[in-house]
Parts: structure tokens; C-alpha cells; sequence
């Protein structure tokens, strides 16, 4: 399992985002509060921003709380989108840089939270790595992101026990699934903010349903009822 949180909006930094909040992915990374798998979140991090049309991403195997280089340069980091995501491994897959969202496709900037089996998965040959998360990436930029909640409902069809919530963003626009975790939003005055759990306690976050499709577009924000919602 892990934990994930996307931005878009007015440009900030991906400190302010990341590091600064008081339960924030960094607290998150050791003392999830919503988490409902797993206890910790220590087997690697990725920030991702856009730089104008360009995805740019810090990738690592490492604890988050133990990169002092990123946390020296998170605070020049400014950005009207940003994906960043703490991972814990699911039990089987390797710990490496490249195993850690986001993922991209040089368009798109991509996080899973959750676990599936890797067998209902077409292999693509162009996944980032052989973790699950991974192979679900290259589906999802395969089948593209216009047709993102149709991809989660097949995968979920073929595997019941897979917990399937998607962050992606593309800069301009910011598309998120719930399928079986936690997944809040906070509309602010120069953004929308989406995370797996408030990074906060201001009044102003509201819980995504389960098996819902979000799409965020400048301040707008819309939920779509996945197919199999109840």
C-alpha cells in the first residue's frame, strides 16, 4: 500500500506540499493515519512536477524522511502540478528507484495506491518496472487516459481483491480513481488538492465515494460513479 497526494493549481512548491504539512506524505511516509494496509510507507518515495509541458520527476528506494538532499531542494521546487506518492511494497516486489511512482509516459504523471495481481495484466514492454504498480502504469498509457475509469472496472472485473485508486495528471488536468482505499479533496482559493488522506485538519476536505472517477479541470471538480459502484 501506499500513499499519494496531487496538486494543480497556482504554482507552489513541492515542499509546501510534500514536506511542510503537518500530516503531510512525509508524516505519512511513517504514521499513516487512514491507511488501511500495512503501517508504513518506508520503501521508497517520488515527487513529479511540470516544468511548462515538461514532467520531471525525483525518484527513490529510500525513506523519505531520510533524503536530506530532496528536502534542501523541495522548497525551490515550484509547480502548478504536482504527483507525489510514498510507497509501501507490496510483499514479492523488488525495492528500487524505478518501482516508485510516479510513472510517466512523457506526457502524464501517474501514482497507484493499492495492490494487483500482476496476471491479469497484458504485459506492454514498456512498464518501468516488473512491480505491479508498474505494469499497471504502461496498461493505463497504453489504453490511454481518456478511457482511464473503463481500464480500472476491467482490471477490478479480473480481480476482485485488487484495490485500484489512480493519481494522474497531465499538467493542465488531474483524473483520480477510488477502488477499495481512501481518496479526499480539498478545493482551495488557487487549487484542488487530491490526497489519500487529508495532509491536515481543515474543515474544507471532503471524502471520494468508493468506485469513483474524479476529474479536476482548472477548479472544477467532477465525480463519475465507476460501473460495479453501489
Amino acid at each position: 500500500m501506499c500513499r499519494h497526494i496531487g496538486w494543480l493549481g497556482a504554482p507552489r512548491s513541492v515542499a509546501s506540499l510534500v514536506l511542510d504539512p503537518p500530516q503531510g506524505l512525509l508524516v505519512q511516509s511513517y504514521a499513516p493515519r487512514r491507511q488501511k494496509h500495512g503501517l508504513m510507507n518506508a520503501d521508497g518515495w517520488g515527487a513529479g512536477f511540470f516544468d511548462q509541458s515538461v514532467p520531471r520527476r525525483w525518484r527513490s528506494d529510500k525513506p523519505l524522511w531520510g533524503d536530506a538532499s530532496f528536502a534542501s531542494v523541495a522548497p525551490a521546487l515550484r509547480s502548478g502540478c504536482v504527483v507525489a506518492a510514498v510507497r509501501s511494497a507490496t510483499i514479492g516486489m523488488p525495492i528500487e528507484p524505478s518501482a516508485s511512482a510516479p510513472f510517466s509516459d512523457g506526457q502524464w504523471l501517474l501514482s497507484h495506491n493499492g495492490v494487483v495481481d500482476r496476471a491479469v495484466l497484458p504485459l506492454t514492454g514498456s512498464a518501468e518496472s516488473v512491480v505491479d504498480s508498474a505494469v499497471l502504469a504502461a496498461l493505463i498509457f497504453q489504453r490511454g487516459l481518456d478511457a482511464l475509469g473503463e481500464t480500472i472496472t476491467e482490471v477490478g472485473a479480473l480481480d476482485p481483491n485488487a484495490r485500484l485508486n489512480i493519481l494522474a495528471a497531465n499538467g493542465s488536468r488531474m483524473l483520480a480513481t477510488t477502488w477499495g482505499d481512501t481518496l479526499s479533496v480539498l478545493r482551495l482559493p488557487d487549487g484542488v488538492v487530491l490526497a489519500s488522506e487529508p495532509y491536515d485538519d481543515d474543515p474544507g476536505w471532503a471524502d471520494i465515494p468508493d468506485r469513483h472517477l474524479v476529474t479536476v479541470a482548472g477548479s472544477d471538480v467532477e465525480l463519475t460513479p465507476l460501473k460495479g459502484s453501489v
